[in-house]
C-alpha cells in the first residue's frame, strides 16, 4: 500500500495509508492545491496534478523509492517547481479571532508607547508565520525587539524636542528621518526571514533615495485620490525587484486598477468596523496572491 505525504501550513504531514489519504480528501483536508508526494514521485506536486487523485483512480507512475524530498534550507522540492528554482504564488492563512486579539495587543502596546519595540516584533512573528510561500516552509521572523530600541526611542526624543522647538524646516527634517527610519525597518525585516529555522540571506538593496522619491511620490498621489493606487502598485514592482538574495524572482502582478476597487471597497466595509478582520485578510491575500515567485529570467 502506498503512504502519501501532504504540506500544510508550511509542515509535512504523514505517512497516510492510501485509503486514509481518500478520506482525506474526501474531508476536504488534501484540496486541488495543496501539495503532496508518495514514493515513486520526483518531487512534490500539487493533488490536482496527480492522475487521478482527486478524481478517483490510481497513483502516479512508479518512480525510484525515497523519502519526501527536501532542500537545503527546508524547502519541498518538485518536479513541477514549487521549490528550489521553481515558482509559485505566496498566500496568506489566518484565523480571524486570533487576528482580531492579536491587532488588539498590538493598538494597546502601540498606544502605551514603551512597550510597542516588543508588541511589535511579536505580532510580525505571529503574521510572518501566517504566509505562506513555494518551497520555503515554516517562514519565520528572527528579529530581535532589542534592535528597534535605540531608533525608536531615539526618534521618540527627537520628535519631542522639535516639538518644543517649534520650527518648521526641523519638522520637514523629522518627516524624512521617519521615511529613512521605515528603510533601515524594512532592511532589518527582509534580513531577519528565515524557514524551517534557517536564515534565507536576503537583503533588501533598495536605496534609500529611491525609498525617499516613492514615499514622497506616494504622498503627493493621496492628492489625486485615484493616483495613489497605480503609485503602489509600482512601488510595490520596485520593493520586489529590490528583494536578493534567493535564486527566484519576486514578482508584483496587481494593478493599479485592481488595488483602487479593491481599495475603495476595502474603506467602506471598514467603516462599519465589524468587518475590518475579513476585510484585512481579504486584501492581504489578494496581494500575497499577486506576488509570485518566477524562474530568474523566465519573465
Amino acid at each position: 500500500m502506498a503512504s502519501w505525504f501532504y504540506a500544510s501550513e508550511g509542515k509535512q504531514q504523514g505517512p497516510f495509508a492510501e485509503g486514509q489519504f481518500r478520506d482525506l480528501i474526501a474531508q476536504g483536508v488534501v484540496r486541488p492545491d495543496t501539495l503532496v508526494w508518495t514514493e515513486g514521485m520526483a518531487g512534490w506536486q500539487k493533488a490536482a496534478e496527480i492522475p487521478g487523485l482527486i478524481g478517483g483512480g490510481g497513483a502516479p507512475p512508479m518512480m525510484p523509492a525515497g523519502g519526501p524530498p527536501m532542500m537545503g534550507a527546508g524547502g519541498y522540492a518538485s518536479a513541477g517547481g514549487y521549490g528550489g528554482a521553481g515558482g509559485g504564488s505566496l498566500a496568506v492563512d489566518f484565523g480571524i479571532l486570533e487576528f482580531t486579539w492579536r491587532s488588539i495587543v498590538l493598538l494597546i502596546g502601540m498606544i502605551f508607547v514603551l512597550p510597542a519595540p516588543w508588541v511589535f516584533v511579536w505580532y510580525t512573528q505571529w503574521i510572518v508565520s501566517c504566509v505562506r510561500v513555494p518551497g520555503r516552509p515554516n517562514l519565520s521572523f528572527t528579529g530581535n525587539a532589542m534592535t528597534l530600541v535605540p531608533w525608536y526611542f531615539g526618534f521618540i526624543v527627537l520628535a519631542i524636542a522639535i516639538s518644543f522647538i517649534g520650527s518648521q524646516l526641523l519638522s520637514n527634517l523629522l518627516f524624512i528621518v521617519q521615511i529613512v527610519l521605515y528603510w533601515l525597518l524594512i532592511k532589518w525585516m527582509v534580513a531577519n526571514l528565515a524557514s524551517n529555522g534557517q536564515p534565507l540571506g536576503l537583503s533588501f538593496t533598495g536605496s534609500i533615495w529611491a525609498y525617499i522619491g516613492w514615499s514622497l511620490l506616494f504622498a503627493i498621489s493621496i492628492i489625486t485620490i485615484i493616483g495613489w493606487a497605480w503609485v503602489a502598485a509600482a512601488q510595490m514592482r520596485w520593493f520586489c525587484r529590490s528583494v536578493e538574495g534567493t535564486r527566484r524572482e519576486i514578482v508584483f502582478k496587481g494593478s493599479g486598477l485592481e488595488i483602487l476597487w479593491r481599495g475603495i471597497v476595502a474603506a467602506i466595509l471598514c467603516s462599519f468596523i465589524i468587518p475590518i478582520p475579513w476585510v484585512y485578510r481579504w486584501i492581504m491575500n489578494w496581494f500575497a496572491s499577486q506576488t509570485e515567485l518566477a524562474p530568474r529570467g523566465s519573465l
